[in-house]
């Protein structure tokens, strides 16, 4: 017996609970250094026990287009969200997309919850929190969804449970901390064990990640961290995936300046009398990381005729790899045509691509930048606790495969 979801089949019983992480701005090489450094026998144990394989996440590499993703089993031509913001030329707004009536398709969630399933689902920052709830109602003792940056603001009618912190016996995580991280995964021990949930997800947070390079001391601490809860979650007999929403990629000069390409203020000087705008889906409200550059853009082009002439005009800066018209870059990459630009670029490995210079505020970096959001980002891990998958003979896996995957296995 199956149950569709988003035009895929999962199995309606599973025999075990299905846990899936993602583990936020994790590239394969973070896990290769901790590793050699000793700090993960968890993970590597899962690993040498069950599957690693290298899966690509959706474009762009963003949060949240990638989780919502992970969580519908589709990209964003499917679910509707492409970015952490999308604009809208008719009304000339840039809405922020953590709202659920942005949402065109059901959580997978939703719909094992509408058959009978307990739901558990921790995030490190709020902004997904709605998202990744929608559907599920909390006065059933099925379901618990909450966010560590809100955790001392839940209740029941809202998540599913009430003090938390108190429960977990932690404050409240500084956002921009290692915390808000290991705050989901305490959480997650303590609710896997606890509410026994049949499906639950953690979602963490790319702190850490956008400051520190693989094999960095504070780096290291992170994936220690992280391997000591792994093992506490794997003790348990469970189905468990691992992947991330996108990896990290350095962005800095040889004197550890930001590399950033400004389109805006390229087009304005080679097209004076034409007006155009920039739209960088990574914005959201916790740019002290990343200075809102990433290596994703949309341009929007008030005079339509001109869009062949400015594609050919970006085409000419070496640093952008990847200039594309709407039409071409969503059919490539599952892109949602009504919420793209007229004009999609993106950046190679060590650019980023800014809006207009006067417009991002990098006083707050403290270390040499480090982004995602294009195509050397998209490459992340994908690990399974077992090895009874057969997902080594599927060709292309992506990390939105994960519940697909576990899902199967608990069914085994």
């Amino acid at each position: 017996m199956y149950l569709e979801i988003n035009q895929r089949n999962y199995p309606s019983k599973i025999n075990k609970p299905v846990v899936v992480i993602c583990l936020d701005g994790s590239q394969k090489e973070y896990l290769d250094r901790a590793s050699q450094s000793k700090l993960t026998p968890n993970l590597d144990k899962i690993v040498k026990e069950g599957e690693f394989i290298l899966a690509h996440s959706a474009i762009p590499s963003f949060t949240n287009p990638n989780n919502i993703s992970i969580v519908t089993g589709q990209p964003s031509a499917v679910h509707g969200i492409c970015g952490n913001f999308f604009y809208t030329p008719s009304t000339n707004k840039e809405v922020m997309m953590n709202d659920p009536q942005y949402l065109r398709a059901p959580t997978i969630f939703q719909k094992f919850y509408e058959q009978g399933s307990k739901i558990a689902v921790i995030t490190a920052k709020d902004k997904l929190r709605s998202l990744l709830g929608n559907g599920l109602n909390f006065n059933e003792n099925r379901a618990i969804c909450f966010s560590s940056e809100k955790s001392d603001q839940t209740t029941i009618e809202q998540n599913g449970i009430e003090k938390v912190n108190e429960w977990l016996n932690m404050p409240v995580p500084e956002v921009y901390s290692q915390g808000l991280s290991e705050f989901v995964m305490k959480a997650g021990v303590k609710i896997l064990n606890e509410f026994k949930p049949d499906i639950m997800y953690l979602s963490t947070t790319d702190f850490i990640q956008h400051k520190y390079e693989p094999g960095h001391e504070i780096a290291n601490q992170f994936y220690q961290m992280f391997d000591d809860n792994i093992g506490l979650l794997n003790d348990n007999d469970i189905s468990l995936v691992i992947t991330a929403d996108h990896g990290m990629k350095a962005k800095t000069n040889i004197n550890g300046d930001p590399n950033a390409i400004f389109l805006e203020d390229l087009l304005k000087e080679k097209f004076p009398q034409e007006n155009f705008k920039v739209i960088l889906p990574i914005t959201d409200p916790y740019v002290v990381h990343h200075g809102s550059l990433g290596s994703f853009a949309m341009i929007y082009v008030e005079n339509q005729s001109l869009i062949s002439n400015v594609v050919a005009e970006i085409q000419k800066v070496p640093e952008i790899e990847e200039v594309m018209n709407k039409q071409e870059a969503c059919s490539a990459y599952h892109l949602p045509e009504d919420r793209s630009g007229d004009i999609i670029c993106m950046s190679s490995e060590s650019f980023t691509i800014g809006s207009s210079k006067s417009k991002h505020d990098l006083s707050s970096l403290k270390e040499p930048l480090r982004s995602h959001g294009g195509l050397h980002e998209r490459e992340v891990p994908f690990i399974l606790n077992s090895s009874k998958s057969d997902i080594t003979n599927q060709g292309q896996i992506y990390n939105y495969d994960a519940f697909y995957y576990a899902t199967h296995m608990a069914n085994k």
